[in-house]
């Protein structure tokens, strides 16, 4: 009987020290960015059944007889994974990381597969995204356009320095604003307004445009455009806008009605020599849609009619970048473009719990969490990403004090059990 109250005392022991090393093990990392805390379960080991159960024998006989059996000790039965989400913290550096919802940054290192929570990122000297330990995010990159093919097979995803993005050239330049009411007599002067286009090299293409009141006609303009270093104008014809006298707004362009058609497109062929354009390029001057607010109005007052933007730009380097809640990589070059280069992956597994954690916050799946399925945030149930934010170990300080205190009380209890025991077996070997 001492040595089976002795076993059970050494078994506690034994229980409870786990017990303190996870509690430990969860006020270390308090301030650990991802890391999710773990809790400790115990169960009771095999008992030593000392008499069987016996059935009843009948109201004369004598009644049923429970079984008699004498517990062993504790053992740990399981460390359970806290998988709630830590709160998120601001940090504003662009290579941060938080999923708010369920899901794991992948992260492939040595050969082998990981997946995290802690979203504390840096580039490395080729610009790829990873982890402080060297794990390469994984992801899709995109293609020179800003097209990702999330069908495809992930890769590292790399945010290169100083990346650059190739100059475009103008193909559509867009007009707005006001010209002052004409009523077809007397003295109108004709207005100008000049933008940057850009040829296909980036060079800068100063466009001017002029709308010239056409004498005897009430509403009526032409518009005709120059650009330095061709030989004539945009149009050998200049179009002639036509605006209702009565609306301000846009009627007809060269006697074509724009109220049926729409927003109406002017091409442009007359292009200079000395500027690089593609073949067959050709410029479409857009007036919006009459009655929008974009649209350009004959109203009285002053002139604010202008050339108000164009689709072209120069070449750009990469200047800096941000990352969606859809874990797409935007990034902000010095021409003013903007252009995706990626998106980051995340995976989602059947059962989270199962994941076995390898250290450095990071997990590999198992035959009981099941295979990674993966997918872009914000589909399939996974969660999404904050950029520039963090999310923070999930340990509740109060909690694992209050833990501590418990597992402490308990193995003092266990190791009284023991001298308890050995002062009976002392007491035995002293019989006379």
């Amino acid at each position: 009987m001492a040595d089976r109250s002795l076993l059970a005392a050494v078994s506690g022991i034994s229980a409870n020290q786990t017990y303190l090393d996870n509690i430990a093990n969860n006020i270390a990392n308090v301030d650990t960015v991802g890391f999710k805390s773990q809790s400790t379960d115990f169960t009771d080991l095999l008992t030593e059944q000392i008499s069987g159960a016996t059935a009843p024998a009948g109201v004369t006989v004598g009644g049923g007889v429970n079984p008699l059996a004498v517990g062993s000790g504790v053992r740990v039965g399981a460390i359970s994974t806290n998988l709630t989400q830590g709160s998120l913290e601001q940090t504003n550096q662009p290579t941060d990381l938080a999923i708010e919802g369920s899901g794991y940054l992948m992260a492939l290192q040595q050969g082998q597969q990981y997946f995290t929570r802690a979203g504390h990122l840096l580039l490395d000297a080729n610009g790829n995204l990873v982890t402080p330990t060297g794990g390469l995010i994984q992801g899709w990159e995109a293609n020179g356009s800003g097209v990702i093919d999330t069908n495809a097979p992930t890769t590292a995803v790399s945010i290169p320095a100083g990346q650059v993005i190739a100059a475009t050239a103008t193909t559509d330049i867009t007009m707005g604003g006001n010209l002052p009411a004409w009523s077809g007599s007397g003295t109108a002067t004709p207005q100008t307004t000049t933008i940057n286009a850009y040829d296909s090299l980036g060079d800068t293409v100063p466009v001017t445009f002029t709308f010239t009141p056409v004498s005897g006609t009430a509403g009526a303009w032409t518009i005709n455009g120059s650009v330095p270093g061709a030989t004539s104008k945009l149009w050998t014809t200049p179009p002639t806008l036509q605006f209702d006298t009565s609306t301000g707004q846009l009627q007809s362009i060269n006697g074509t009605s724009v109220s049926t058609t729409g927003p109406t497109d002017l091409p442009v062929t007359n292009m200079p020599s000395n500027y690089t354009f593609p073949t067959g390029d050709t410029w479409n001057i857009v007036f919006p849609e009459p009655g929008t607010s974009g649209a350009v109005t004959q109203f009285a007052g002053q002139d604010t009619a202008a050339a108000v933007n164009q689709d072209g730009s120069a070449g750009g380097s990469l200047q800096s970048f941000s990352i969606g809640g859809n874990g797409v990589i935007t990034g902000s070059f010095s021409n003013g473009q903007t252009l995706s280069l990626g998106q980051i992956a995340l995976a989602d597994f059947a059962n989270p719990g199962g994941l076995a954690d390898v250290g450095n916050t990071l997990f590999q799946a198992t035959a009981n969490s099941g295979q990674p399925l993966v997918g872009t945030p914000n589909s399939g149930g996974r969660g999404s990403l904050v950029g520039g934010s963090l999310e923070m170990s999930n340990v509740n300080l109060a909690r694992q004090l209050t833990d501590l205190i418990v597992a402490q009380e308990a193995y003092q209890a266990n190791t009284k059990t023991i001298t308890t025991d050995a002062t009976v077996l002392q007491s035995l070997v002293n019989l006379p």
